[in-house]
């Protein structure tokens, strides 16, 4: 069984959603750790009391990234991770923290990537007047919410729409996403090839889920 560990900044509602589906039975992992950069953090609570190790660094302690993210990188190391999975931690990574994890660093970015890169994607999507809309899981790369795609989802743009709505709707399949593309990846299921993420050929169907209500 491989080992994970989780990085948050805020509430972590993606990882709750890790930690529903390894407590149903569906996500053949051990939740090694929960990290953040934030003492305040309302996830490391929910890790706390799903008996997960939590700790904290707050980066503002650290003279600047790179020291902020050596030290990350030390701290993650003691847990020996098979993967890490950004789940809402909202730090900009150096590269040589990156390319230390290269290959088993996930991450999940609310829009179609390569669309809306960076914040207030959903805001974004409403102001160009796109139709489809969603959320990307994806390898991470030093170039910021870039690298091999994993699996993404699909939904529409209603024109009653807020940002609201739409980032109500979109949450509700990054937490379907997610999980998925973490069992892959504990399955062993996932290989990179030039660039590009390969699901194994035992799997059925594709790295797309397309919400019902554009099917």
């Amino acid at each position: 069984m491989k080992n994970i560990v989780i990085l948050i900044s805020g509430r972590g509602s993606n990882m709750e959603a890790l930690i529903a589906a390894r407590d149903a039975g569906n996500l053949p992992v051990n939740i090694a750790a929960v990290i953040s950069n934030r003492p305040d953090a309302q996830g490391l609570e929910t890790a706390k009391k799903a008996g997960i190790a939590t700790h904290y660094l707050d980066h503002k302690a650290f003279a600047g990234r790179e020291a902020f993210d050596a030290a990350l990188a030390e701290c993650i190391d003691g847990f020996a991770p098979d993967l890490v999975v950004l789940a809402g931690f909202m730090r900009i990574l150096s590269e040589g923290f990156v390319r230390h994890y290269e290959g088993r660093l996930m991450n999940i970015h609310p829009s179609l990537l390569p669309s809306f890169p960076g914040l207030h994607t959903h805001q974004r999507a409403l102001e160009e007047g796109v139709r489809i809309h969603g959320c990307t899981v994806h390898f991470v790369t030093p170039t910021l919410d870039h690298g091999p795609v994993i699996i993404q989802a699909a939904v529409p743009v209603l024109d009653a729409d807020d940002e609201d709505a739409l980032a109500a709707r979109i949450l509700v399949q990054e937490h379907k996403i997610y999980p998925q593309a973490v069992r892959w990846f504990a399955e062993d299921r996932l290989r990179l090839e030039n660039g590009r993420v390969r699901l194994s050929t035992a799997l059925a169907g594709s790295g797309v889920l397309i919400s019902p209500e554009i099917r």
